[in-house]
């Protein structure tokens, strides 16, 4: 972790500069605004009262656009898990401008220095949002998780709902969640170890802005918190993805697995990392073993991460199984409709199997022009992230050139080797031959550029590391 001094502003002026480089929206038209802040004033009435229902929410502590909120109870020897997600379908219409609108966006895009919503805030961190400060419109679904944490859906419902408290990962007690919320987490680990599933959590490079105002760069792994609650969507969207597919409908999220020729060259990763990889061992349950606050390991959960072949969309298509290699399971998106545009027409369509419905002749038409789109706005919210952490880096750097940093190289590259300094956040291709995965090595800073988001090193040879020791 490192704080970031910006006397001169660049990472504000660059950061501006990225929003217009990547046509980022700076709020919404006065149209969409209006119709937001008339949906805003509908009454549900549709919905079932569940305020009873002890409902909490967890996420970071900043967050306001809240699409999830849970509670847990014992079945037996199963775990019902009744999932409130945003019934964000109550507020916004197919075809409305709010929906126009959500379609040219597709996501919500985050930036250090503030987001671009999905949806304008008097919905998104207002009237749809699962805050505790009043009643809310919600889908419940109920899934059912066993003992060796195979899940189900049970049953949903459009209901209203009021959320108890509104927890932070930093700061959750075990006390503070329902009971049954570390043994679900529990269960679902072991379905994962039991599918087979790679899903891997390295720690990622980010940029975050502090309370006074600051900003840091860092790698940062998952808190314990966050692990045990995306358990709980995790279990929600199997769930939903399984019902779907059984219907022969829905959209799914899918992922082959790493080729041949990947897996050998992540083997010479780990062998040159100095990792044992035992031969007989497959990439599935290797990478399960690797731990992400090693820096050996870590390095090889990043390479792991980029040997994929990347997440993305597919509508139902008759005799095909939609896949997701990493989760090892047919899996959908269902439980951000506040930040993500299909969620919202997932939602739609569980919530229609679950009551012997028709899926909405809408929702089947959407499921057909989503991965486009998707795909298009996850694209983009990747090129953003990046170019905000090479810009902090550029800026962490400045001045500091002519300086001798020591680096491991995490791979090796079309163009050189990707190295990561090892005393700061810091994550750099150099043009430097001969060198291999796990080497160390000494550079020199050559440039620092924020305008241009570029960092420069070159390699250093023993000889004059010496000579200026």
């Amino acid at each position: 972790m490192k704080s970031l001094t910006d006397p001169s502003q660049a990472l504000s002026t660059g950061l501006a500069k990225i929003r217009t480089e990547f046509h980022v929206p700076d709020g919404f038209p006065a149209e969409v605004m209006a119709a937001a802040q008339t949906a805003a004033q509908r009454v549900p009435n549709q919905h079932a009262n569940r305020t009873d229902m002890p409902f909490v929410t967890l996420d970071p502590a900043s967050s306001t656009d809240l699409d999830q909120a849970f509670s847990i109870e014992a079945s037996g020897s199963d775990l019902l898990l009744h999932y409130a997600i945003a019934d964000v379908a109550w507020f916004v219409e197919d075809g409305d401008a709010i929906d126009l609108e959500a379609w040219t966006r597709g996501e919500t895009f985050y930036l250090p220095d503030g987001k671009a919503g999905l949806y304008p805030p008097v919905l998104a961190e207002g009237a749809a949002s699962l805050l505790p400060d009043g009643p809310r419109p919600a889908v419940i679904f109920t899934v059912r998780v066993a003992e060796d944490g195979a899940v189900k859906l049970d049953g949903a419902e459009r209901a209203i709902i009021q959320s108890r408290a509104k927890l932070a990962y930093d700061s959750v007690k075990a006390s503070d969640v329902p009971a049954g919320f570390a043994e679900m987490a529990r269960r679902m680990a072991m379905n994962e170890e039991r599918r087979g599933a790679s899903r891997v959590d390295p720690p990622e490079q980010e940029v975050e802005r502090l309370a006074d105002g600051t900003f840091q760069l860092s790698f940062r792994p998952l808190l314990q918190s966050e692990q045990d609650n995306a358990a709980l969507s995790l279990a929600a969207n199997m769930a939903i993805a399984d019902a779907m597919f059984a219907h022969h409908t829905g959209l799914f999220r899918v992922m082959s697995e790493p080729d041949a020729s990947k897996v050998q060259r992540l083997r010479n990763a780990a062998q040159a990392l100095g990792l044992s990889w035992p031969a007989s061992t497959s990439l599935h349950d290797y990478q399960r073993t690797l731990d992400p606050t090693n820096k050996q390991q870590a390095a090889l959960m990043l390479e792991i991460r980029h040997a994929s072949s990347g997440a993305s969309y597919q509508p139902y298509q008759e005799g095909v199984i939609p896949w997701h290699e990493a989760m090892a399971a047919t899996y959908a998106h269902s439980t951000a409709p506040l930040r993500r545009l299909a969620d919202r027409y997932v939602v739609r369509c569980a919530l229609a199997i679950a009551n012997g419905q028709p899926v909405p002749q809408a929702v089947t038409n959407a499921f057909t022009r989503l991965p486009k789109v998707m795909g298009r706005s996850d694209a983009r919210s990747s090129q953003i992230n990046h170019a905000a952490i090479d810009l902090a880096e550029a800026v962490m750097l400045r001045g500091r050139e002519g300086e001798m940093f020591k680096a491991v190289v995490t791979d090796v590259v079309d163009h050189g080797v990707r190295v990561q300094l090892a005393n700061m956040p810091v994550v750099a291709t150099v043009k430097a031959p001969g060198l291999k995965q796990g080497d160390g090595v000494t550079l020199k800073l050559v440039s620092a550029d924020p305008d241009q988001r570029s960092i420069v090193f070159e390699p250093v040879r023993a000889a004059d590391v010496s000579a200026t020791a």
